[in-house]
Formats: C-alpha cells, structure tokens, sequence
C-alpha cells in the first residue's frame, strides 16, 4: 500500500485510499458451523492458527477500487445480481490445490457460480477506466479449510482428507460485498445484494 508522501515544503500528500473488494456468499447457519469446525480441528490436528481464524465463504470475485467508486459499483451489481437467479450448493468432501497448498470443501455443481461471475465481467470496463486490473473472478468455487500451507502439512494434510466425508448443502439468495484495505485487515460489510427468485 502506497504510503503518505512528505515533500519538501513540509507539506504532506495523501494519495487517495484503495481498498480490496470481496464479493462473497456466506453459507447458512448449520454449514457454516460444520465448516468451522472443520477449520478448527484442522487448525488443532496440523497446528495451522490461520484456518481457524478465516470465517467460511465462497469468493466470487475480488478487485481493487477506491472509495469514491462504491456507490456505482454498488448500483450496478445490484442490477447485475438481481437478475440472477437463486441457487442450491451442494458440498461434498475434500480436494486441494498443489499450487496454493490449498484444502477446501468441494462444491458440486459450479455453473451458477460461473453464470455470475459472467456477469459481472461488465463492471471491468469502469475498474479500468479508474486506472485498476480487472477483477479476479471465480473459475473454480470451493470452500477453503486453510491454504498457503507448509508443503510437507499440504501432502500430510490432503492424504488425510482425501479419506474423509462431508456432506452439506444449502441455498444461496444473496452476495455480501465485503472491503479491506489489506489481506492482514478484518473485512467490513459494504452491502448486500439479493439473486432473484428461482422459478419452479
């Protein structure tokens, strides 16, 4: 993060502040408390303090943007996320990233978590324009246990879970639009947006 710069005069500039934007989806009450504990056994069994202290959500997408940008980028992800439509999660035991040395709960179907993330390619146009990246947006749902793991916890780690079960599912009717400032900050809620009915 770009820090203030003093110039010569003694006069101080402050560069506009950026935060990072998570748009993420929070399971229902009782996943999300199997999800915990799954992440404080983990913590407990691998001695990882980290997967304990990260709650349970799916990311959908993630950018940089300033402050004074969140009132259109509000607007129009409401409009966005409003026209799509509810949807099931079905998860269903474990994986890993060897990359990351990520565990995760795997999610079965991905495509409504694609369909999304589609189509809130729209919303790049105006991060560019501000002078940010794209944004990183899901390709692959899940629900991390712990990740950037040590490698020799990683290789312990997935074996074990490769052998374990889990079952859980519910139903996601809204995004939660969460900031930080760094990835060491505790996340604040921006705002809330509801997916549309699902029709029977």
């Amino acid at each position: 993060m770009v820090q203030g710069l003093t110039f010569s005069s003694g006069l101080r500039f402050e560069p506009p502040k950026f935060f990072e934007y998570l748009l993420v989806v929070h399971p229902n009450e009782e996943t999300f408390n199997q999800i915990k504990t799954e992440k404080e056994n983990f913590s407990s069994e691998y001695n990882v303090s980290i997967a304990k202290k990260t709650l349970p959500h799916i990311t959908i997408a993630n950018f940089l943007a300033k402050e004074t940008m969140e009132e259109t980028l509000i607007k129009w992800m409401h409009k966005i996320i409003n026209r799509q439509q509810s949807f099931d999660v079905m998860i269903n035991n474990f994986s890993g990233f060897p990359s990351s040395k990520t565990v995760y709960a795997r999610i079965q179907n991905h495509e409504p978590f694609k369909q999304l993330a589609t189509s809130l390619k729209t919303i790049n146009t105006y991060i560019n324009d501000n002078g940010f990246p794209n944004a990183k947006l899901i390709n692959h749902p899940h629900m991390t246990i712990a990740r950037s793991l040590h490698p020799n916890v990683y290789e312990k780690a997935i074996m074990d879970y490769s052998r374990k079960t889990f079952n859980a599912s519910f139903m996601v009717d809204e995004l939660v639009l969460l900031k930080r400032q760094n990835q060491y900050d505790k996340c604040k809620q921006v705002s809330v947006f509801k997916l549309g009915s699902a029709l029977n």
